[in-house]
This record gives structure tokens, sequence and C-alpha cells, in this order.
């Protein structure tokens, strides 16, 4: 294999990757280190009552977490026999993390051999008396050499009862486990097979 063969090969699978990494988190179970993270999961903690979860990844927005839970939850209680659940608590939760990295491609012309010298000026305002003037604070001339983003992830849980029979007409925390399948099952993604 040529050098140049080889570097377009690398090349590949580093794009494969980084789009692997930038896809929402589809209707899946949670298993560590698969290519996409986050999925559901669920614990049976009565013979009708399960806590049922979804997390989703950074690329995965707040109503597709809580609209996976939900059918999640609605294809739990078809799959054991039953018609229709309720919930009994529910939380999503919102984890975010802000970073702050500086532009890879700036070095200041003094440079870090400089330790904690750097270059500060003083100057008169019009009326406003003598001002510093720091490369590093406040300036809107350095503020495009960080990179400032927050990125954030939801995780949503619900405790739920599943029943028989018949959903409760007017209980805001019932729900009809066919009719939640069948209408979100147009707006769920599931994972790409495997190539």
């Amino acid at each position: 294999m040529t050098k140049s063969t080889a570097a377009f090969v690398t090349a590949l699978a580093l794009a494969a990757g980084l789009a692997a990494c930038q896809t929402a988190t589809p209707y899946q179970p949670y298993v560590r280190g698969q290519a996409t993270s986050g999925g559901y999961s669920e614990t049976r903690i009565e013979p009708d009552r399960w806590r049922v979860n979804f997390s989703g990844n950074s690329m995965t927005s707040r109503e597709t977490v809580e609209g996976y839970l939900l059918f999640r939850a609605a294809e739990l209680t078809l799959q054991n026999g039953y018609d229709w659940f309720s919930i009994v608590d529910r939380h999503t939760d919102r984890n975010a993390r802000t970073y702050v990295e500086p532009d890879p491609l700036y070095n200041p012309w003094y440079g870090p051999g400089f330790g904690y010298w750097r270059p500060s000026w003083r100057f008169r305002g019009r009326g406003l008396g003598w001002r510093t003037w720091d490369p590093w604070f406040g300036d809107p001339f350095w503020a495009d050499r960080i990179d400032v983003r927050t990125v954030e992830n939801f995780e949503a849980s619900a405790e739920i009862i599943t029943h028989k029979g018949a959903k409760p007409v007017g209980d805001p925390r019932a729900f009809d486990a066919h009719a939640v399948v069948d209408n979100l099952r147009p707006r769920i993604q599931y994972p790409a097979p495997p190539k």
C-alpha cells in the first residue's frame, strides 16, 4: 500500500468515526460501547411495575428523548400482555458541560516562553481618564481567540404501572399503549443495520 493510499484510508476511517459521533441516539437498547451512545433500559420492580429510562447523546433533543421513553413504555406494556399504562413518576434530567478552548491555531507572539509576562497598555480615553487594555480580558478584538461551547444531553425516566382492559377516561397519567405505538412509530429512528 502506498503512502497516499494509506493516508486516504486513514482519513476515510477518521471521517466515518466523526460521522458516527454526529448522529442522534436512535431507538435502541442501551449497551455500553455501541457505535452511538445512549438508548433505553428498564427494570422490573413488581409484576406490573417498571422503571423505564432513555438516555440520549448530545445530538438528541429533549423532545426525542421523552418521546422514545413513552414509546418504550408502551412497547413494554404490550410485550407483557397489557393494554395501557399509567405513569407514577417521571423525570427528565439535563446534563450540561461548558468547554472553553483556546484557538489551536493562535499562538501569541510573546509565546509560552515568557511565563506570566504579557503586554498591556494604558491609554487616556476621551473624558474617561486613564484606562488599561489587556489582550486577554474584555477586548472584543481578542474574543474570537477562544471557543466557548456548551454540550448538553438529556435522560428521561419514568416509573409505570401496566394494566389490562380499557384505559380510564380523563386520567392524564394514563396512556393507551396501542395508540402510543401507532402515533409515535413514524417518528422513531432505528439504528442503521450493520454493514
